[in-house]
């Protein structure tokens, strides 16, 4: 069978686009939709932030309350006992300061947790909904691997920010802003040295920052590509396997997977390395601020700055220890930001490729005005249709043709004629470049897409199943179907023989694909759940391409009743299959070049004749 999407779109081609260069992103756009997820929960959000103002003032305070213990206990004229009851006074206010700022900080953190869950479902929610409006376009086209990740590595990346990251950068702008003003409280010619002092703690972190955070956005569209390889090699092992291509896959993955580990260790590396410059250049600052402090001090107790000269300069014991707490609750919040770095990049990474997912452009919504299927005929006309999955590729070339009610249509061809796509187009799965369709007379381009499709039943060679019972899979055709039904039309696909011979019967769970089943059970389910469908207009793709001739005489028996009074197209590699067809189109290059009837097409001694007298089925 041919390909849905676009021709040539296969594994090798999606390697190489898996190994582009990731261009820029834009972070600030990113920033800003993740916020306005967040602003549905407004109300856990400001109560959020008032804990972490009330955290961030207690942990000021506290450090404050530092001073007048130690400088009392060094006060003249007081009695031992006095300085012992005020020490203990003071680290009683302190301790219930600190309680209060622990206290907060656990209402905070259990508050973004449910922020951020509540968040991350919103965007699963949203995300999930969109692609349930992306056209068969996108999916033929982009790895069911790398859409995968998006909610499993990026989303759960978000998470990580929300949880932790955000709140915490808040509280330590709060920490930076309250310390700057305590510092110059404290003392003014400390104040100025840590603010020249920061600008180069900032720039170092800049500098690393801006590198870290390409490398994380690579590291993210990487994944993205080892996931989507992993995914396709695993279900298609089988294939891998008859063809003996371990070593072929095993070279490819191999280079993916260097590729990975080159892009991560480069962005773990300059996110890890952050950290502990940053906590480099602090001490440095740390160090420098606790020297020209002591000798503020020193110079203070001996009475060289004091009330009549240098006052602004003057530094007690108990300042010297607030300030260079103080110093350094100045310089931890740049510290956590640069310790958060591998967090927010990976994050932001994450968060625009999930909001990629969210732009791209959505199937084409219908209007109200169009036109909403009643009663269907089947009556299908196809005229001068031309159509290319890309413009410069054109696959089918001016095809007309017609199915009165009832009557079944048979299409053959060598791979790659257009069958598949005639299907496509049916089920405007993608729409035609030029001509037209109709269904009962009206252009399929003027009816409602949902109405279209309810009245479209495809059974198509690659089956799907759901994780759910036998039952249920079925009754995915028609999901207001009585059991009744559901087993009527088991009955009819020739299903309900092995199904009520399972341990279960119609209640037996089916999972991963319905892998405990044979390839002929699952596409009997899948006839099965077509027959309950009452849809008007039937595509059978290769339906039984691959079942073994046996199951095969079953699912024809019961196709001729699946196909009773119902419009059918038919694509069929088994020319035997369609003998009774009332037309057979033979296509060939994406033109329809004989049609008639079995015995006619024969008798013209054609490619027909060729196809069926020859090796009679297609390649």
């Amino acid at each position: 069978m041919p390909p849905m999407g676009p021709p040539g779109m296969g594994r090798g081609d999606r390697n190489k686009r898996y190994a582009e260069k990731v261009k820029p992103k834009d972070i600030k756009n990113s920033v800003k939709r993740l916020l306005a997820y967040i602003g549905e929960d407004k109300g856990k959000v400001f109560l959020a932030i008032g804990c972490v103002l009330i955290s961030a003032g207690t942990n000021l305070a506290g450090t404050y309350m530092l001073r007048p213990i130690i400088n009392g206990l060094g006060e003249a004229g007081v009695s031992a006992e006095e300085r012992v009851r005020e020490l203990f006074l003071g680290l009683a206010v302190m301790a219930l300061i600190y309680l209060v700022g622990v206290t907060a900080t656990f209402i905070q953190s259990r508050t973004m947790i449910k922020v951020s869950q509540n968040t991350l479902r919103r965007i699963r929610d949203d995300l999930f909904m969109k692609l349930q409006r992306l056209s068969v376009r996108y999916f033929d086209t982009n790895s069911a691997g790398d859409i995968m990740s998006r909610f499993t590595n990026d989303i759960d990346n978000i998470g990580q920010m929300f949880d932790s990251t955000l709140l915490q950068m808040f509280s330590g702008l709060l920490t930076l802003t309250g310390s700057l003003v305590l510092m110059f409280i404290t003392n003014i010619p400390l104040a100025v040295i840590t603010l020249l002092l920061t600008p180069v703690i900032a720039k170092v972190g800049g500098t690393i920052a801006s590198r870290t955070r390409k490398y994380f956005s690579k590291q993210q569209e990487t994944l993205g590509a080892v996931n989507g390889y992993i995914e396709e090699i695993i279900t298609g092992q089988k294939v891998v396997k008859v063809f003996n291509h371990e070593e072929k896959v095993k070279g490819e993955f191999s280079g993916l997977n260097t590729q990975l580990r080159s892009v991560q260790s480069m962005a773990n590396f300059l996110g890890g390395i952050m950290g502990p410059c940053m906590n480099a250049m602090s001490q440095v600052n740390y160090t420098v601020t606790a020297f020209v402090g002591s000798v503020l001090a020193f110079f203070t107790r001996l009475g060289k700055i004091g009330a009549d000269s240098f006052s602004f300069a003057a530094l007690d014991i108990g300042g010297l220890t607030v300030f260079v707490n103080y110093s350094k609750q100045f310089a931890r919040p740049i510290n956590e930001i640069a310790n958060q770095v591998n967090v927010i990049m990976s994050s932001l990474a994450g968060a625009e490729r999930v909001f990629k997912v969210m732009d791209e452009k959505p199937e084409t919504a219908d209007d109200t005005s169009r036109v909403r299927l009643e009663n269907v005929k089947g009556d299908v006309v196809l005229k001068n249709v031309t159509f290319g999955y890309e413009p410069d590729k054109v696959i089918l070339k001016n095809i007309s043709m017609y199915a009165h009610p009832g009557q079944k249509i048979a299409l053959v061809g060598s791979t790659g004629a257009g069958k598949t796509t005639i299907t496509n187009l049916l089920t405007r799965f993608y729409d035609i470049d030029s001509g037209e369709i109709t269904i009962d007379g009206t252009d399929l381009r003027d009816i409602d897409r949902e109405s279209l499709r309810e009245n479209i039943a495809m059974v198509l060679q690659d089956t799907h199943l759901f994780t759910g019972t036998v039952m249920e899979n079925i009754r995915y055709g028609r999901l207001d179907a009585t059991d009744e039904e559901v087993k009527n039309a088991a009955v009819t696909s020739s299903a309900h023989m092995f199904i009520k011979n399972m341990p279960d019967g119609y209640d037996t769970m089916l999972t991963g694909d319905g892998s405990n089943l044979s390839q002929g059970q699952r596409q009997l389910l899948n006839i099965a759940r077509a027959a309950l469908s009452r849809a008007p207009i039937l595509i059978l793709d290769e339906a039984t391409s691959s079942v073994d001739t046996r199951t095969e005489q079953h699912i024809n028996r019961g196709m001729d009743a699946l196909m009773k009074n119902r419009t059918t197209f038919v694509i069929a590699h088994r020319l035997s299959t369609i003998r009774n067809a009332d037309a057979i189109m033979v296509l060939e290059n994406g033109e329809i070049i004989e049609r008639g009837t079995h015995e006619e097409l024969l008798s013209q001694r054609g490619r027909y004749y060729e196809l069926y007298t020859g090796i009679k089925e297609l390649d």
